[in-house]
């Protein structure tokens, strides 16, 4: 049993790192070499982890290969546009100029259902509102509207509004980060000072959200006085 658990925890730990190597990207977004590997990386995990008559380093060895290939790859795909098309594909455009490109659609095996669904999820309720629909390299659909359509912009009315910096959260859970503070210009001190004013203390805050002009929010933990 306790070399199960060690097997376990040491093979979680190397595949974290192993993610975290080959980006940051969510499930959703994942490239066709990205989703493979990461496919390939759990199953070669799950083998020593059930199976412990068999050296750890067996299913080690497979799965620092796979993260090297794909840093290699991903490099290489940066470097070079071809390499890229090849593994990635390329954006195709099953919407242009307000036309639905039907033998786009059937390239992509891609039905009506699914092109409304996406563009529902878009916010898009009438496909007569769409200019081009882009399907990209990761299978998600990128919509821009006929220009009649578009919601206007603060730019287009004329009533520009002030550029307040990135919001942050300074607090978490009674804990106060200070990256987040110097992502929004903020130190410490005026921190104890704004709790000070609204007669808080540190641990009284379950979330509190700080931007660079000093506008910020707060939410006290449920049951705090």
């Amino acid at each position: 049993m306790a070399i199960s658990f060690v097997r376990t925890l040491l093979l979680y730990i190397v595949i974290v790192a192993a993610v975290r190597l080959m980006g940051k990207r969510q499930i959703s977004e994942l490239q066709t070499s990205e989703l493979v590997v990461t496919l390939l990386i759990s199953n070669l995990a799950s083998v020593p982890m059930q199976d412990t008559g068999k050296p750890l380093v067996g299913g080690l060895v497979p799965i620092s290969v796979l993260v090297i290939c794909e840093i290699f790859a991903s490099g290489l795909m940066v470097k070079n546009g071809f390499f890229r098309r090849m593994i990635c594909g390329r954006p195709i455009i099953v919407i242009y100029n307000g036309e639905v490109q039907q033998r786009e659609m059937r390239r992509l095996r891609m039905t009506t259902e699914d092109l409304f669904e996406q563009l529902r999820q878009k916010d898009v309720f009438s496909i007569r509102d769409v200019a081009y629909a882009i399907v990209e390299t990761n299978g998600k659909l990128s919509v821009i509207k006929k220009p009649d359509k578009e919601q206007p912009t603060a730019g287009m009315l004329n009533a520009v509004q002030p550029d307040t910096g990135l919001e942050t959260v300074v607090i978490s859970d009674g804990q106060l980060s200070d990256v987040s503070l110097a992502l929004c210009g903020k130190n410490r001190n005026w921190v104890e000072n704004v709790l000070n004013k609204e007669g808080l203390l540190l641990p009284d805050i379950f979330l509190m959200t700080a931007n660079a002009k000093g506008d910020y929010f707060i939410v006290r933990k449920e049951g705090s006085k």
